[in-house]
């Protein structure tokens, strides 16, 4: 009898030893599970918290730049408004530059006259000789005059040119116009009442629309000669004949687009140019970015101006 209850005694102990380790090890990786989860979830929170500062963060950089946009783009427009009050008023004003005018012409225009010329009279031997080389007898063909006048005359004559008047003078003015903001100059002059749009871009818009639409007629007048002159190596044509044959496919149509292309290419470099210029602020650093910027938007631009008044003139 004591030998059973002793036992039975000894089992009890260690069926309660064995239970109270069960239940210690079962409260540890309670708590292990617990402090995991606790972990996970302040992960989670803290990641969160970051995610929405970094959202709030971008948001903020988002509208920052929305409205430096809308900036640049109420000063733009406000630029446009007051270029053309100032065109439509040049001859009221008193403190217009008739120098700056005059040298605009002479640095667009008269400089320019050389690279304009060899590159139509190049442009018009090699519309001869890629045609010559496809169709033998080509000068003395009709369809020689009607590409001659579509692609010089309404194409090639005012892009080429306002391509180099751009690359030229588009930069030159920009420059310019910057390096006077950054040297004050621009304050110099609003402190003495005058106005830079009418005393500085007005002028330079001026002479460069008078530049282009020049110097396009020139192009042209060039690259139907330069082909004249290289026909001869293959097919020689006489000269009033050849003039006779180019007249008569060039249409009224023809000359009122290529100089309205040319007017529009000017008036688009240079105010583009001259705003880009006047957009700087006080770094001489922003000079060529803001020319840079320039450069791109004016070719935009005139590339742009280009497909709307051909479709415009020649879409039915």
């Amino acid at each position: 009898m004591w030998c059973r209850t002793n036992t039975f005694s000894g089992k009890t102990s260690l069926y309660t030893n064995f239970a109270r380790i069960f239940i210690r090890n079962l409260k540890t990786r309670a708590f292990i599970l617990l402090k995991y989860f606790a972990f996970t979830i302040s992960f989670f929170y803290f990641n969160s918290i970051d995610l929405s500062n970094t959202q709030r963060k971008t948001s903020g950089l988002q509208l920052t730049v929305i409205r430096q946009k809308w900036d640049s783009a109420v000063y733009a427009i406000s630029f446009i408004f007051e270029v053309l009050q100032k065109i439509f008023t040049f001859h009221k004003e008193r403190n217009i530059s008739t120098i700056v005018l005059i040298r605009q012409i002479l640095f667009t225009g008269y400089e320019a006259v050389g690279i304009i010329l060899l590159m139509a009279v190049s442009i018009g031997g090699i519309i001869i000789i890629e045609g010559n080389a496809i169709l033998p007898g080509f000068p003395q063909s009709k369809i020689f005059y009607n590409i001659l006048v579509s692609v010089v005359t309404r194409e090639l004559g005012c892009l080429l040119t306002a391509f180099i008047i751009i690359a030229r003078s588009g930069t030159a003015i920009a420059t310019e116009l910057g390096n006077m903001v950054v040297n004050k100059e621009i304050d110099a002059l609003l402190s003495f009442g005058i106005s830079p749009v009418s005393y500085l871009v007005v002028p330079r818009i001026f002479g460069v629309v008078i530049s282009i639409v020049t110097l396009s007629l020139y192009f042209n007048a060039a690259a139907i000669i330069g082909a004249w002159l290289i026909s001869a190596f293959f097919a020689p044509v006489n000269l009033p004949d050849y003039l006779y044959l180019i007249f008569s496919e060039l249409t009224i149509k023809d000359i009122a687009s290529s100089v309205l292309k040319a007017f529009s290419f000017g008036f688009a470099a240079a105010s583009i140019a001259s705003y880009q210029g006047l957009r700087v602020n006080n770094a001489s650093t922003e000079v060529p970015q803001q020319t840079i910027k320039a450069v791109v938007k004016s070719l935009t631009a005139v590339i742009l101006l280009d497909v709307i008044i051909t479709v415009l003139f020649y879409f039915s």
